[in-house]
């Protein structure tokens, strides 16, 4: 059979076998139904208006209220008209009206957290051209930014041992809104929840305590779990967050599908409502469908996706979206798995964007750096570079830490495949300067890996439009 799979700003064919399974999300399974559009406001509404665990909005607010409404950023999806930000928000802010909060004393925070900060236009189409025209000129909307020390407030440490530095605005908040979604997230099993002021509202510090080599590799994260230890750190980070502040979150997560649509929204207190956005997430995310575990799994990398515009060919974030299809489908994987992608893999790091990527990069190549994870001894020494701190704060850069995270994720491609191919690499030798093998296509590619790795026959599964939509988590039928 011949497939097309994303390539740089392209497609490029393959040539597979017949017997070749393939996956597409939301096609080859269909999504659980979503919400009918002209039923959403109202859903929304009743659920903003019954919140799980807590008070509603018209309890916990009154005039002279403090409100902060944290949001997530791009990277999160969703900017349809319908998108759970568009349609949450106004009714949110409607509640606080009618309790007698002010607009004056209403704050929208993008909960960026290490990601780069939001330029103006991508907050406009994030939140959309009403709510962007009434709070962003008078100063409204802001990103949050994990180095402004005036704006953060040290919280200590969990019971565990985590450093917890948490946004101050939200911290002198009488009321703190979370607008979240629940959706597929090889980190931790799903975003939103205690996930979203876990990690989108705090410091390097505290995300360094989950996402490194000691959490990230354990047999517990990989296939991805909703019950992991980082999941863990995530939940008691955000409830210990709440014990400090001396409030709840005020929690509106929506369950989303392929396409960013609303299957379920549940609101109130994350401990309570997680769980219960987590049962239905579970049906449309793992996915019980594969017979067999297979030998083979074919995708491609197109340059723009998920962290921004170079990540399919940055060679870091190459390796770290790899290791999330191997996290995410671990469990119809065989031990000997291998993966062939294509990538134009051209040596555009996107500097700008990707803070001290190269410099990453160009380190593992000397001074016994043998695995990924060797590099990780260098955390603390680039999340402290001043300049590469500036890139953040001013620049729309991400944070020189967020390097680190990726590494720790990109090392699982290594830790569970018995080989990596790039194919259409334009400039192979940083491929193979992460330990990649390079072809020039698909089919000579598994023509290599058949004769060194899997033999004559190996079961293929390929993932059409792999990072063009919301992804699953496979399964095996009846496990």
């Amino acid at each position: 059979m011949k497939l097309e799979f994303e390539y740089g700003q392209g497609m490029m064919s393959a040539q597979l076998p017949d017997d070749t399974d393939v996956f597409i999300p939301g096609e080859t399974v269909p999504d659980p139904p979503c919400i009918p559009e002209e039923k959403l406001v109202e859903a929304t509404r009743d659920s903003i208006l019954h919140p799980m665990g807590m008070p509603p909005l018209s309890q916990l607010a009154h005039k002279g209220s403090k409100v902060v409404i944290v949001f997530p950023d791009r990277v999160k999806g969703g900017e349809q008209p319908t998108a759970h930000r568009k349609v949450s928000i106004p009714i949110v802010l409607e509640e606080l009206y009618k309790a007698g909060v002010e607009k004056k004393d209403i704050l929208l925070l993008c909960s960026n957290g290490l990601h780069r900060k939001n330029t103006e236009e991508e907050i406009r189409r994030v939140l959309g051209e009403e709510l962007f025209s009434d709070f962003w000129p008078t100063g409204q909307i802001r990103n949050h930014d994990s180095e402004d020390y005036e704006h953060l407030v040290d919280l200590g440490t969990t019971p565990r041992g985590d450093p917890v530095l948490v946004n101050k605005y939200v911290y002198e908040a009488d009321v703190a809104v979370l607008i979240g979604h629940t959706q597929g997230n090889p980190y931790g099993g799903y975003s939103g929840g205690y996930k979203h002021c876990a990690t989108g509202i705090t410091h390097w510090r505290s995300i360094a305590s989950h996402h490194v080599p000691a959490v990230m590799h354990r047999p517990d994260f990989t296939p991805v779990s909703s019950h992991s230890l980082m999941r863990q750190k995530f939940d008691e980070i955000g409830q210990y967050m709440e014990e400090r502040m001396g409030k709840k979150f005020f929690c509106c997560d929506a369950v989303l599908d392929t396409r960013s649509r609303q299957i379920e929204i549940n609101s109130g207190w994350a401990k309570v409502m997680q769980p219960k956005s987590w049962e239905t997430a579970d049906r449309r995310t793992y996915v019980h469908w594969a017979e067999k575990k297979y030998d083979v799994l074919v995708f491609g990398m197109p340059q723009f996706f998920h962290y921004g515009d170079g990540m399919g060919t940055n060679p870091i974030m190459m390796m770290q979206a790899i290791s999330a299809e191997i996290i995410r489908h671990k469990r119809v994987l065989s031990d000997r798995c291998v993966v062939i992608c294509s990538s134009t893999c051209n040596g555009y790091f996107h500097d700008e964007l990707f803070t001290g990527y190269r410099e990453i990069y160009e380190l593992f190549q000397k001074d016994h750096m043998n695995t990924l994870r060797d590099v990780n001894r260098y955390g603390e020494y680039f999340a402290t570079n001043e300049e590469y701190i500036r890139r953040y704060r001013y620049c729309n850069g991400f944070h020189p830490f967020h390097g680190f995270s990726m590494i720790s994720c990109g090392h699982i491609a290594e830790m569970n495949t018995a080989a990596i191919y790039i194919v259409g690499a334009e400039q192979p030798g940083y491929a193979r300067g992460m330990g990649m093998k390079i072809r020039a296509t698909f089919e000579e590619a598994r023509a290599d890996a058949q004769k060194k790795y899997l033999g004559e026959h190996p079961n293929i599964l390929a993932l059409p439009k792999a990072f063009t939509t919301a992804a699953v988590h496979l399964c095996m039928k009846g496990e």
